[in-house]
């Protein structure tokens, strides 16, 4: 069973994501939130699965609650998707880089909702190759919060083998691992073996933060992802 909290400060809006996730066998709404704290607090209490979580709510906003709730050591196993009415949410690189797992747009078909929180319950991130290079595009080159590199890229960096920096990079292009494995000649599972030894490396909760990662320290750029 995947256990779901919604956070969302339109009470309409979360009476019909919760009609849509109560009505599936294998996901159970487990509650609702009407701001960040108050998101904090439940998430805390009821340690889901999958957080969907709207940025704009009064007091502690979701870009807040989600730091919160990624620092949190007990929601280790916690996903955050945050739900933003526009693709290019101002804040969604933001709170990429802070630890969401990825992002849904509030209008999306009921089917890839359910798809999304399946995919993110089991390690996955929700990002499209056409949305992590517009994402990396439009906000890492300063139209977004400007994202200032770990102190310790370089030594996180100098742990990874060539070829698990070779595949970062792929990742950073939005490249599932059968597209890594395709492009390197090599077998999806050692795709994914590769991507998993990079995460724990570069202590990444998911293949998003790897993203963000590649950005931050200088492994791709906006235009090179053509």
């Amino acid at each position: 069973m995947i256990t779901v909290l919604l956070a969302d400060d339109q009470a309409l809006v979360r009476a019909g994501f919760r009609a849509l996730l109560d009505a599936e066998p294998d996901i159970e709404v487990v509650g609702e939130a009407g701001d960040g704290l108050a998101a904090v607090s439940l998430a805390t209490r009821t340690r889901p699965d999958v957080v969907l979580m709207d940025i704009r709510m009064p007091g502690v906003d979701g870009l807040e609650a989600t730091r919160r709730i990624v620092a949190e050591p007990t929601l280790a196993a916690t996903r955050v998707v945050i739900l933003t009415t526009f693709e290019l949410d101002e804040y969604v690189f933001e709170a990429l880089r802070t630890g969401a797992s990825g992002f849904l747009v509030k209008d999306t078909e009921p089917v890839d909702l359910l798809r999304g929180i399946r995919a993110v319950a089991a390690g996955d991130a929700l990002l499209s190759p056409s949305v992590t290079r517009r994402v990396i595009g439009e906000f890492a080159t300063g139209r977004g919060r400007a994202a200032t590199p770990p102190e310790d890229t370089d030594r996180r960096l100098d742990q990874l083998t060539d070829r698990e920096r070779e595949v970062m990079v792929l990742v950073g292009e939005g490249l599932s691992n059968d597209e890594i494995a395709g492009r390197l000649l090599i077998s999806p599972a050692t795709a994914k073996t590769h991507v998993s030894r990079a995460m724990v490396k570069l202590g990444a909760r998911d293949r998003a933060q790897l993203v963000v990662f590649a950005y931050e320290a200088g492994l791709i750029r906006p235009g090179w992802l053509a």
